[in-house]
């Protein structure tokens, strides 16, 4: 099973006023298990950086909307590409997964508004796996933000001092495994993605175990059958041993 975890940072609340995405980080997982392949873009807003978005994410500093104001170092976006120019490689790399989002609806928002501002499909709501809401829900009127979730999971945010779009994924993911009940609730033991085979006609071909041609053979011996039986004759004739199935 592969998902995306996902966060996004932004000029402001919304798209609907005219505020943009500026960074998208996102993180793979397969069965569970981060793969290592990672996406992370900056982005060029077309527009001035407000000073209170600033102050939570700490991008923008050269297009910063207040006057004469200057703020050395952080990241600078007027060389970052435009949502148009990346926006068909994020959906590459995406795919098909579910996204798995804290507060889905704010992130969701925004990318299907940069998606439909240069003409790419639109991502249903329905792929989204809302960590938050899943908080809540296991929760019930505890504080279910980001760094609520790391205090109360043992998970090391201490990098976290402003919001970052990959790192925030990284720390996402590990919150996700915890409230679906453990970093490794399905056991699985290997990240690696089976490779895909594919017919003679090009159709693919999901791989399943096939049954033995011979059965093993089994491992009790005939004295510990023997020894079993002598047991269960003193148990008396309401031994469950002696109930037909």
């Amino acid at each position: 099973m592969r998902e995306i975890v996902l966060d996004t940072e932004t000029t402001g609340f919304e798209p609907a006023e005219g505020h943009r995405i500026v960074e998208i980080g996102a993180i793979e997982l397969f069965n569970h298990l981060p793969t290592g392949r990672t996406y992370h873009q900056y982005i060029n807003p077309e527009r001035g950086m407000p000073a209170g978005a600033f102050e939570v994410h700490g991008i923008g500093h050269d297009i910063l909307e207040t006057p004469g104001k200057s703020v050395p170092g952080g990241v600078t976006l007027r060389d970052k590409p435009v949502f148009a120019r990346v926006g068909q490689a994020f959906l590459d790399f995406i795919g098909d997964a579910q996204l798995v989002i804290h507060n889905a609806a704010f992130d969701m928002k925004f990318l299907n508004h940069e998606l439909q501002r240069c003409g790419l499909p639109n991502l249903p709501y329905a792929r989204a796996t809302d960590t938050l809401m899943i908080a809540r829900s296991k929760f019930p009127g505890s504080p279910a933000s980001l760094d609520a979730l790391c205090r109360r999971f043992s998970i090391d945010n201490s990098m976290r001092e402003k919001h970052g779009a990959l790192l925030d994924s990284e720390i996402l993911a590990e919150v996700y495994l915890e409230l679906i009940g453990g970093r490794q609730p399905d056991l699985v033991l290997s990240s690696a993605a089976p490779a895909p085979t594919r017919s003679a006609s090009g159709d693919l071909i999901t791989w399943r175990p096939r049954p033995r041609p011979e059965p093993l053979p089994p491992r009790i011996t005939e004295a510990e059958l023997a020894s079993h039986a002598a047991m269960v004759g003193k148990l008396g004739d309401a031994a469950i041993w002696k109930k037909e199935a």
